[in-house]
């Protein structure tokens, strides 16, 4: 039996401006299972990526249900998200957020920083990760040494370190060229063929064409399909 890796039921979220409320998701309810690529797609403002934030578990809903392999996350204390965050869920941005004065085998390491001391086997899977994003020419160059590209593999890589059981990313080919989106996009190909579970959000028809599924959200609720 395939296990449900995400169980969103009832989501809402709403920011406020001064006096002015702002309903950015509206009773969203979502299933993923271990193994899935899921794309999400919606137009700017649509509430994707805060719904992003919320699997990711960088931010909280108002309302509804969450539970994350198994365990429901909505009455976790910070500390404990960031925990669970760390261990089992790997993030790729847009905007790569790559730390600019360390090199590509540094930033890959980073999240396990907050874990304590790394030792010589961390250095080597993180080696051994930039190879197999073929990377093994740049492992001490600087983020401005690096392609768009190049970048975008390093954040990938970064977050594999910690060998997620969730990869999510936001826009992984906003940044890119038509030639680095493809080479990016194969990679989560790959990984989700090696049984990453993957959910990504995207404008782009073409990138979510990737996914084995495509869910597509207006106006802070999912379109039936």
């Amino acid at each position: 039996m395939v296990k449900k890796l995400v169980i969103l039921k009832n989501i809402t979220k709403t920011y406020y401006t001064g006096k002015v409320a702002y309903q950015v998701l509206k009773g969203i309810s979502l299933e993923v299972e271990e193994g899935e690529f899921l794309a999400i797609m919606g137009a700017s403002g649509s509430g994707k990526s805060t719904l992003l934030n919320i699997i990711g578990l960088l931010d909280k809903p108002d309302s509804g249900i969450y539970i994350f392999d198994g365990q429901e996350v909505n009455q976790l204390t910070k500390k404990e998200l960031a925990y669970l965050r760390n261990r089992k869920i790997g993030f790729v941005f847009q905007a790569f957020y790559l730390v600019p004065w360390a090199t590509a085998l540094e930033n890959v390491l980073l999240p396990l920083l907050y874990r304590g001391k790394i030792n010589k086997e961390d250095e080597k899977k993180a080696v051994e990760l930039l190879k197999r994003l073929r990377l093994e020419k740049r492992i001490n160059a600087k983020p401005n040494e690096l392609s768009g590209g190049e970048q975008q593999r390093v954040a990938i890589a970064r977050a594999l370190i910690t060998n997620p059981k969730l990869l999510l990313a936001d826009e992984p080919t906003g940044n890119l060229d038509s030639k680095s989106s493809q080479e990016v996009m194969n990679i989560f190909k790959e990984l989700n063929e090696n049984g990453i579970t993957i959910i990504m959000v995207t404008h782009d028809p073409e990138i979510a064409d990737f996914a084995k599924k495509i869910k597509i959200i207006k106006d802070g609720t999912f379109i039936k399909e």
